[in-house]
């Protein structure tokens, strides 16, 4: 077993007939033809009636730290994944070419073409699997932490899910849940990486760690303030919040349950806090909440969410069922030719791809209208969802994640009210292809 390297290269997060590909299309002669690749849905998740947009920034570091370095060269002779002619021609690889797509944060719907690359079929195809699986992952999250903080309203709902998933997935998805409106994470990392607030006071282990419950809460409120989050369900609830009140005082910051009916529990806490003078001790409350769960607590006093397992999870869709498919390449005479695959349930739709998102008089969004080889006609208002990602091999897309956030907010609310419904129903709005 080999010690991990220090290569920051993402040229091995890929399939290994992404290579065997490139060594066959070189030595026929075909690999340099002019391709266009779109990355798209066939449909959404199950019962979903609308998608979120996201890992565009991950995808785009991912693109530029694509190279063969000489430890991934080392991997792929070693283990003769392709011969040496292909080898040399990885050695200077470069992407070259230009990636328009959907900007980050923004919602996409059946066949909406969220990623367009156009370069070489040997510099495109070698994409294929990396942005598949940026794109796949973040956008189930994204998809699902929408839907809960949709469900949330005003009061905030915190990531907290890093313990219930690979640990490289959990940083992904707490950006992920950012952009669809999550306030903070658990996750530290994401913080490093990509600037997500975190927060975070305690776990039951504290508790237990103390001869009391008392000589916990006292700990805990002489180090972080009397402004910290109190877990007061390790023993009896109703002690807790009596005992918490007691050593912060009125200005005790929150109080967290973790078990229980949160429902019932919420309504006595809060009626337990008022009565004891700390009418604006929060409550905030946590144990496997899904979007439905958040719903059915909206009447309860409750103050914030911590939400894990269901939203690293994709609350039931862990991936969106994005495919990369060749859409046009060049033809012998130098014209582009369109291309699609027509093989049962997994159709394809040939050409470059153009799309714009239909919006009335009011501002609602109506349909996806989606253009082949040519944008399709603007009304006046409608709003064009391609932007330029990269353009000649340089990154042209960065943006920070606020932009993000922001533009998911704007676009959830640009759709028809049945959005916000949880229950089980078709996409919001249709696709049409112009």
């Amino acid at each position: 077993m080999t010690e991990p390297t220090g290569s920051t290269s993402t040229a091995l997060l890929t399939d290994h007939y992404e290579l065997t590909m490139l060594q066959a299309t070189l030595a026929a002669g075909t690999a340099h033809r002019r391709s266009v690749f779109e990355l798209f849905p066939r449909r959404l998740p199950e019962g979903r009636r609308y998608g979120v947009v996201a890992g565009v920034g991950r995808a785009l570091d991912a693109v530029r730290d694509f190279r063969f370095d000489d430890h991934v060269l080392d991997v792929l002779r070693s283990g003769e994944v392709v011969n040496s002619q292909t080898l040399d021609w990885l050695a200077d690889f470069r992407f070259s070419g230009d990636i328009w797509g959907y900007a980050e944060g923004d919602l996409y719907f059946p066949y909406s073409p969220l990623l367009i690359v156009e370069s070489s079929f040997a510099e495109a195809v070698l994409l294929e699997t990396v942005l598949l699986s940026i794109y796949n992952h973040d956008g189930a999250i994204a998809s699902a932490a929408s839907r809960m903080t949709m469900a949330a309203g005003d009061r905030p709902c915190i990531e907290m899910g890093s313990r219930r998933t690979h640990e490289e997935a959990a940083v992904a998805a707490a950006r992920a849940a950012y952009v669809a409106g999550f306030a903070t994470t658990s996750n530290l990392a994401a913080r490093e990486r990509y600037g997500v607030p975190t927060a975070g006071t305690s776990a039951h282990s504290f508790t237990l760690l103390h001869d009391t419950e008392e000589d916990a809460f006292r700990a805990q409120v002489s180090s972080l303030g009397k402004g910290t989050s109190l877990l007061v369900d390790t023993y009896d609830v109703a002690e807790a919040v009596r005992l918490g009140v007691e050593v912060a005082g009125p200005e005790l910051g929150a109080v967290r349950l973790d078990s229980g009916d949160l429902g019932a529990l919420a309504h006595q806490v809060r009626k337990q806090l008022d009565d004891l003078g700390a009418e604006k001790t929060r409550i905030i409350v946590t144990s496997d909440l899904d979007e439905h769960a958040i719903a059915a607590l909206a009447a309860a006093p409750v103050d914030g969410y911590g939400v894990g397992t269901q939203l690293v999870t994709g609350s039931g869709h862990p991936t969106c069922g994005f495919v990369y498919k060749l859409v046009a390449r060049e033809g012998d005479d130098g014209e582009m030719v369109s291309v699609a695959k027509k093989s049962k349930d997994k159709i394809s739709i040939g050409g470059r791809k153009y799309a714009l998102r239909r919006l009335g008089p009011d501002g609602r969004a109506q349909a996806e209208v989606i253009g082949i080889g040519e944008a399709p006609e603007n009304d006046g208002n409608d709003r064009p969802l391609l932007v330029p990602l990269v353009r000649d091999g340089e990154i042209v897309g960065r943006e920070p994640l606020e932009d993000a956030r922001t533009r998911h907010t704007r676009a959830r609310a640009e759709l028809p009210l049945n959005a916000q419904m949880l229950s089980r129903g078709e996409p919001v709005i249709e696709t049409i292809h112009a």
